[in-house]
């Protein structure tokens, strides 16, 4: 088989085989493939589409390009929760932590950022010491000792996703089914999963911007995932507006820590993490319902169970062993952190999520290049929310910056980010929880 035939068939939408799927994931992995001729066929997937079979087979062969963790000798149900991006998202350094204090263990096997959207790994990677590419004898230890561990993809894991995600990231692919499937899946089906709880974000702020393309993405992985063994379930929720407070890897790792401390608890922030959670203990049999699985994460996040389970897998990977007493003394800080005002005064009506996500970048919080170092401290504090009253007392944000260059820009970019008016706006008229699949 010939690479550049395959990328000729699927560019002229023809299904492809099994075998050709595998043959062009197997280059890929191995290198014999090019970072180009990896493009050109995502970018035919991303225009053509891929059928279910395709899907299916694409997704195996991601996954089989490593190896698949074995967790038979846990005594209780392995489980992760997946989210599709949005900006502000940081429900998973909370989500680990609070299930493992509820009796499942969470190997969770986290991507970068991808557009404009901020990634799981980048925000541990703002933590000093703390090792988010362990090798897979300490990632099983921290799974069995602590109950989760939130890690990249190590070298033996679905390593033929890794290479794809970056070429996505900056070539203009992210925004496709398939695509998004695999690469999920592939990550998720070999961390060896008894259950998996889909976060699948919608609104201008996500991939899927729409609300039927989210629940065709929803059916899609929540079929293929179900086909391929791990029971499955997708819950949808909004990304029209900021998640939580904090923007950028530092600063949503202390909104993380504030959370599991309860203090300053963003409402929106906290639903979505609470029925995500809910989500997994019903799926995985550790709770008989939502409400008595609300009870549970209630009482271990009182108790202070989730907070701890948080410091020991920090510890446990690297990090400061009292990370979580004062997490702003070991994380980064900006040369300039000073609030932005809108230019006139009024209610929130509305805010483009994106370019939000897409100003990170800007501040070098987010990649422009797969290889591009990040700057862990940039992004924005105490932003604001749909509803908010904006006036000189009430700024859009705290920009976190490290030249005045950049501060300017980052305010000019937030100033037409926001849509201001004159009337309240309805406390329901965007609920966070839009559908359970």
């Amino acid at each position: 088989m010939l690479p550049q035939e395959i990328i000729r068939k699927k560019r002229n939408n023809r299904r492809l085989s099994k075998d050709e799927i595998e043959f062009f994931v197997d280059g890929v992995t191995t290198g014999e493939i090019t970072d180009g001729q990896t493009a050109a066929l995502t970018m035919a997937i991303c225009l053509n589409g891929l059928n279910r079979n395709e899907i299916i087979h694409l997704t195996k062969a991601m996954r089989d390009s490593g190896e698949i963790l074995d967790w038979s000798s846990l005594k209780g149900p392995v489980v992760d929760k997946h989210s599709t991006g949005g900006v502000g998202d940081k429900v998973s350094l909370m989500l680990a932590p609070m299930i493992a204090a509820c009796g499942a263990y969470v190997p969770m096997i986290s991507g970068r950022g991808l557009g404009a959207t901020g990634g799981t790994l980048d925000k541990f990677d703002s933590i000093p010491g703390y090792n988010t590419s362990p090798d897979n004898e300490l990632f099983k230890k921290t799974v069995a000792e602590v109950g989760c561990a939130v890690i990249g993809q190590t070298q033996t894991l679905a390593p033929a996703d890794k290479k794809i995600y970056a070429v996505r990231d900056v070539c203009g692919t992210v925004e496709s089914i398939p695509l998004i499937t695999a690469s999920i899946l592939s990550k998720k089906l070999a961390a060896g999963l008894d259950c998996l709880v889909l976060d699948l974000k919608c609104g201008n702020g996500a991939f899927m911007e729409h609300m039927k393309d989210a629940v065709t993405l929803a059916e899609t992985i929540v079929d293929v995932a179900n086909e391929s063994g791990t029971k499955t379930a997708a819950v949808i929720t909004d990304m029209n507006q900021v998640l939580g407070k904090n923007v950028g890897n530092a600063l949503e790792v202390i909104e993380a820590v504030d959370f599991l401390k309860g203090k300053e608890v963003d409402s929106r922030l906290y639903e979505v993490t609470m029925a995500l959670c809910a989500e997994i203990l019903t799926l995985s049999k550790l709770a008989p319902n939502l409400k008595e699985a609300e009870k549970a994460l209630l009482q271990a996040l009182k108790s202070g169970r989730a907070l701890q389970k948080f410091q020991d897998m920090i510890t446990a990977l690297g990090g400061p062993a009292d990370f979580c007493k004062k997490p702003e003394k070991y994380l980064p800080k900006a040369a300039i952190i000073r609030p932005a005002y809108a230019e006139t005064e009024g209610y929130v009506q509305s805010m483009i999520t994106r370019n939000v996500g897409l100003s990170v970048i800007g501040l070098k919080g987010g990649r422009i290049r797969p290889e591009q170092p990040l700057d862990y401290a940039t992004g924005f504090s105490d932003f604001c929310q749909i509803g908010d009253y904006l006036s000189k007392d009430k700024p859009i944000a705290v920009i976190h910056a490290q030249s005045e260059q950049d501060f300017e820009q980052a305010e000019r970019e937030l100033r037409l980010c926001i849509r201001l008016g004159d009337k309240p706006v309805k406390k329901r008229r965007n609920p966070v929880i839009k559908k359970i699949k």
